[in-house]
């Protein structure tokens, strides 16, 4: 620290300012011999080293201590995540060996430590997160909540220095990231305040058109809202005064996110929209009073005000699964206007800021029940072995946030489940054993089937059956990632039992029938009959779509057929057609494509779902690994524009397109060597086009072949399957994805 250029006059002076801050802040957590020891072991090499610059030049340590900030005023975090993640880094870069951190400050800092290092892959390269690392990082929020907290805060930091970051590839990254991972959770955590801001700087640096236009028309229309606001509070305050509460009142302008939202889903105008704000009531209340004060200051507004009971909202009686608390009313206000009031007292007003952090201060450090049970959603996650990474990202976020409706238990328990749940989610929170044998329900007396969507307020009853077992079609209407997974499960195991069941069967079929079939030619068999893999093809003999006999008099006879060696053969299969393929290296041209309009130079790729080329219609879509590039026509394209619109920009081609784009044809034809040879002369002459690879399978007299070729552009693609149709003995021909 002591070095002349690690700070400038100005980083100075703002370092001291928010070192003060942070130790005002947690004057009651942190001590002095804490601050003492961290001077001491913060040398100017440690501090050099741990805290310089990075490549967009912002200096570590204010970094750090701006998140410190974060993390204790936004989150609300205590002394033992604070001084880990100050001292994170210095692990990290293995200046300070981790037992030393643990000698002078205790085991529980470390801990911390050491499941933040877990996660170092994604929180300090920023890795997408629908990598391998993405299981290891649920691991570690599995492990300690805190771990998630603090990098919560650490996101926040760097979306608010987001301007500072150069490389605009970095900056989408970074934001799409928040987007998707990191405002959800926090949503989920009960820290609103973070999530709206996260939302709203990731709409800043994906979609800053968006961004600044409402930005400017809340500007343009702010005198007018706040001379309505006035006018709306005035009487109020009298008559709550006069109600004998205390309280604070303001007018809270929503969030530009949350207005761009609207402006989606309801197709208007931004002056088409008349709840661009709130006003929230927050009472002064004693623990005893919360209740009955809520509901007076509710009885005052709806005299006052005519309410609309289509848009009331009470989790005051039974608080959101994050702890929120709030009475949520929309009244008609003066000139005809409808206005949202939230009412609340001073702590459901803190736990609404903080979350969870809230909570352990008023429940004196213990975690509460949403939280628990949100680590246990994560760890049935986890257990789910058989998904893929972004298999388990879509699980885990599915209901993160989703609004939840209240049921019950024919005793009378409460239970909390998504919106859009079914019977058999809530067999399945019940328990999994119950939901796996559920057949039907009964809600409020009325037999139901399993996939009837329940609402707030019902009682259920569960019927089950000890035959009972979980199908592949609940996935069709399985609303929560709790029943979701364990469905999965069970098909997988049952899967895997079917499979080895039929392999027994099959070999001991092939011993009595004393039959000599080696493994290779089983092998081929299950290649040529379609199967991706042997584990499908022994659940198809399970099933009886295939029967054992015939499975293995054909593997005879194709065994014997490979074994003779004819003198005279007329036709030759074209699954013996080697390629004679010359390897050639494919290069991209920039600035080939115009993103969102009118930037060019930026980062893409083509996406390899559908596998885009010049000239086909398409989008752009944000991704955790930048921007990529579908086809208008992509098979994924439906649910991306479903579940992530907002994710979406234009694109369109521009210049010519002079590079190589891969394209694979299936083109199914006659059995017979010589059509191959036909094919590929044909893609050999055509102008600019190479193929690259090729791969044949024959069965009953007809190939099936797949030929990856480099083509210019759609016009050019489409004249050659034309020429491809003309081959004679080619039956069709058509483009993969």
């Amino acid at each position: 620290m002591e070095k002349k250029d690690f700070f400038t006059n100005e980083e100075k002076a703002l370092f001291l300012k928010k070192y003060r801050e942070l130790r005002r802040t947690l004057s009651e957590y942190i001590d002095k011999e804490d601050y003492a020891k961290i001077r001491k072991l913060f040398t100017p090499e440690i501090t050099t080293e741990c805290f310089g610059r990075d490549r967009n030049g912002i200096n570590g340590l204010i970094r750090n201590m701006e998140t410190a900030l974060i993390a204790a005023n936004d989150v609300g975090l205590k002394r033992t995540a604070v001084l880990a993640l100050i001292l994170y880094r210095t692990v990290f870069k293995k200046m300070i060996p981790v037992e030393k951190i643990g000698q002078n400050f205790g085991s529980d800092i470390t801990q911390i430590i050491n499941r933040l290092l877990k996660t170092s892959d994604l929180y300090a390269h920023n890795t997408a997160i629908n990598s391998e690392n993405f299981h290891h990082l649920l691991f570690s929020f599995a492990e300690d909540v805190r771990v998630i907290l603090i990098m919560i805060a650490d996101r926040l930091c760097m979306m608010r220095l987001g301007k500072e970051i150069a490389d605009e590839k970095d900056r989408v990254r970074l934001a799409t990231e928040a987007s998707y991972l990191y405002a959800p959770l926090s949503h989920r955590l009960g820290l609103y305040k973070i999530k709206s801001e996260l939302e709203d700087l990731s709409l800043k640096y994906l979609d800053p058109d968006k961004y600044y236009f409402i930005k400017d028309k809340l500007s343009e229309t702010k005198r007018s809202r706040d001379a309505y606001i006035e006018q709306f509070i005035t009487p109020l305050k009298q008559k709550l005064e006069e109600a004998g509460l205390y309280f604070d009142i303001k007018g809270r302008t929503k969030s530009i996110h949350s207005i761009n939202n609207k402006l989606i889903k309801a197709h208007v105008e931004f002056e088409g929209i008349y709840d661009l704000f709130a006003i929230r009531i927050i009472l002064d209340s004693p623990r005893e009073k919360e209740r009955s004060d809520c509901w007076q200051a509710f009885s005052v507004i709806t005299d006052m005000y005519q309410s609309n009971p289509k848009r009331m909202r009470d989790w005051i009686s039974v608080p959101k699964s994050n702890g929120y608390e709030s009475l949520h009313i929309t009244v008609l206000g003066p000139e005809k206007k409808w206005v949202e009031v939230q009412i609340r007292t001073q702590r459901m007003d803190e736990i609404a800021e903080k979350g969870l952090a809230a909570h352990w201060k008023y429940k004196g450090g213990q975690e509460e029940k949403g939280l628990d049970e949100f680590l246990a959603d994560v760890r049935a996650v986890l257990e789910n072995q058989g998904s893929t990474p972004m298999d388990m990202m879509k699980e885990f976020k599915m209901d993160l946030y989703e609004d939840e409706i209240y049921v019950f238990t024919p005793t009378g328990d409460l239970i909390k489940l998504g919106k859009g749940a079914t019977v058999l989610d809530f067999a399945f929170a019940i328990h999994t054993k119950i939901g796996s044998k559920c057949i039907s329900g009964k809600v409020n007396g009325k037999n139901v089937p399993i996939k009837h969507i329940l609402r707030n307020g019902d009682t259920i009853e569960v019927v089950t059956s000890p035959t009972q077992s979980p199908k592949r079609d609940w996935l069709a209407f399985a609303a929560t990632s709790k029943a979701r997974t364990k469905i999965k499960q069970a098909l997988r195991e049952e899967a895997s039992k079917s499979a080895e069941l039929a392999k027994e069967q099959l070999q001991r079929r092939i011993k009595n029938r004393k039959a000599d079939i080696d493994e290779s030619t089983m092998m081929r068999y299950i290649r040529k009959k379609g199967y991706k893999t042997v584990t499908d093809f022994y659940i198809d003999i399970s099933l009886g779509k295939l029967d054992v006999n015939t499975v293995i008099d054909d593997c005879i006879e194709l065994e014997n057929r490979e074994k003779e060696t004819p003198e005279h053969v007329e036709t030759r299969s074209a699954e013996n057609y080697v390629a004679n393929i010359e390897a050639k290296e494919i290069t991209t041209q920039q600035d080939v494509l115009v993103i969102d309009k009118n930037l060019t130079g930026i980062d893409y790729k083509l996406a390899k779902c559908c596998n885009p080329i010049y000239g086909d219609s398409i989008f752009g879509f944000v991704s955790t690994q930048g921007i990529r590039i579908h086809r208008i026509n992509c098979p994924n394209a439906p649910e991306m524009r479903t579940r992530f619109g907002y994710r979406i920009i234009p694109a369109e081609w521009s210049g010519k397109g002079t590079s190589g784009y891969a394209v694979t044809l299936k083109i199914v034809g006659n059995d017979d060597i010589g059509i191959v040879t036909n094919i590929t002369s044909v893609i050999s002459k055509e102008n600019k086009v190479s193929l690259r690879s090729l791969s044949i399978d024959s069965n009953d007299g007809l190939f099936q072949g797949s030929f990856t070729i480099n083509i210019p552009d759609i016009s050019s693609l489409t004249v050659l399957i034309k020429k491809l149709q003309g081959v004679k003995g080619v039956k069709n021909v058509s483009r993969m994805n």
